[in-house]
């Protein structure tokens, strides 16, 4: 069914991130095509997606064939309509659309003789889709700020990839996750600005963080390939941070084949309600295989790369966000993985769509590292405003804490 954006001018706080943050394909359409990317953006989810029938339609190919579809509808919402398989994982068939703001162009397509995500490019008359992608093509992905980013105790040259297929409500990097105005750059074009900047801060550690940067697996292969060429260092690192929802066996796999060496992931929950509320999804069956591919995949690096990946997980604290008793069904679960994982109590503060959600205090994050280390697990850490819980209990103050 076609969609509107429908908006509450009582919600709406004239942020200007719809504006500022979308490139808005409606705009160029002078009508709303439903593609929903203002909505992900919205910080005071003042915008919803509703119904609404289109009048005309238009007729369009794909794959050879013919079909009538309604007018201002999205390319992806063609495929929907007419009955296109989707993808929820890598490596199943089908199109897997995950940030719904055209950044991951995991979604890409051939239209017209060009390829662009299916997201968020409008159907027109007479159009060309053709769902496999051309021979040779090299993909795309937005990212943004390659900076020096101040680690524990390193110093990191990072690339933020643009698009998450979360949409957490408490967000830290939002104003990244939905920008769908950066630059798509090729895997050879984002190592090359990555390498400038890790020579400019002097530093051999590289890392791919965002938004979520394992949308798009193509493009992160070939960008871990391009960056090991370009620094071929036995001292380089390179560093993918996760959600893990979409990190099967195989993708792992690949990854280190092309080079990483050290794999971060966010486990956002253990039980599937906590799991839904960090992450902000509807769907049970999704966050489901979300959740359990997370899991999967640390247990997986774990026992197949011990000694070649370094892995650490995350654990996300906040007492709105979940409970001591969930925290100490996760440090059970990770201890039965491996005890000597590298695991960090991370403090979640409001932002985004829970501004209003206090920061855990230093004897909140204090108790919740006490939790997760009875579980057994011997390198747990906590970061703190105070600054970091080592794994002994005892407190790194850091600059700025």
């Amino acid at each position: 069914m076609p969609y509107v954006v429908s908006i509450s001018q009582e919600k709406c706080s004239q942020c200007g991130a719809c504006i500022e943050m979308v490139d808005c394909p409606g705009n160029r359409e002078l009508a709303c095509i439903g593609c929903g990317a203002c909505v992900l953006v919205c910080p005071s989810n003042a915008r919803k997606l509703v119904e609404k029938t289109r009048e005309r339609e238009v007729t369009i190919e794909i794959d050879g064939k013919s079909f009538r579809v309604p007018e201002r509808i999205t390319v992806k919402e063609a495929l929907i309509l007419t009955d296109h398989k989707s993808a929820a994982l890598p490596g199943e068939s089908g199109l897997l659309s995950a940030c719904g703001i055209g950044a991951c162009w995991s979604c890409a397509v051939e239209v017209g003789g060009t390829v662009k995500p299916a997201c968020n490019t409008v159907v027109r008359e007479k159009m060309i889709v053709r769902t496999e992608l051309p021979k040779g093509y090299i993909p795309k992905r937005m990212v943004m700020f390659f900076s020096g980013q101040a680690g524990i105790p390193q110093i990191e040259a990072v690339c933020f990839t643009v698009g998450c297929n979360f949409m957490c409500p408490q967000c830290n990097n939002w104003f990244v996750t939905y920008n769908g105005k950066a630059d798509a750059l090729t895997p050879q074009e984002a190592a090359q600005r990555l390498t400038k900047t890790k020579e400019t801060i002097k530093s051999n550690r590289m890392l791919i963080t965002g938004g979520e940067c394992t949308l798009n697996r193509p493009w992160l292969i070939r960008y871990i390939e391009e960056l090991k060429k370009l620094n071929p260092s036995p001292k380089a690192s390179f560093l993918v941070d996760t959600n893990g929802s979409l990190l099967t066996c195989s993708y792992i796999d690949e990854l280190v084949v092309a080079g990483v060496t050290d794999i971060s992931i966010d486990l956002k929950g253990m039980r599937l309600d906590i799991f839904r509320g960090i992450t902000g999804l509807d769907d049970e069956s999704l966050a489901e295989r979300y959740k359990e591919t997370a899991w999967e995949a640390v247990r997986y690096i774990a026992h197949n790369y011990r000694g070649t990946v370094s892995l650490s997980v995350s654990i996300p604290y906040n007492n709105v966000l979940i409970s001591h008793n969930e925290l100490k069904l996760m440090g059970r679960r990770l201890f039965q993985i491996d005890p000597l994982i590298n695991v960090g109590v991370v403090s979640y503060n409001g932002a985004f769509r829970a501004k209003e959600m206090q920061p855990p205090t230093y004897q909140e994050m204090k108790k919740a590292h006490s939790i997760v280390k009875r579980s057994g697990l011997k390198n747990v850490f906590a970061n703190t405003t105070q600054g970091f819980i080592q794994p002994s209990g005892d407190l790194l103050r850091t600059q700025g804490c």
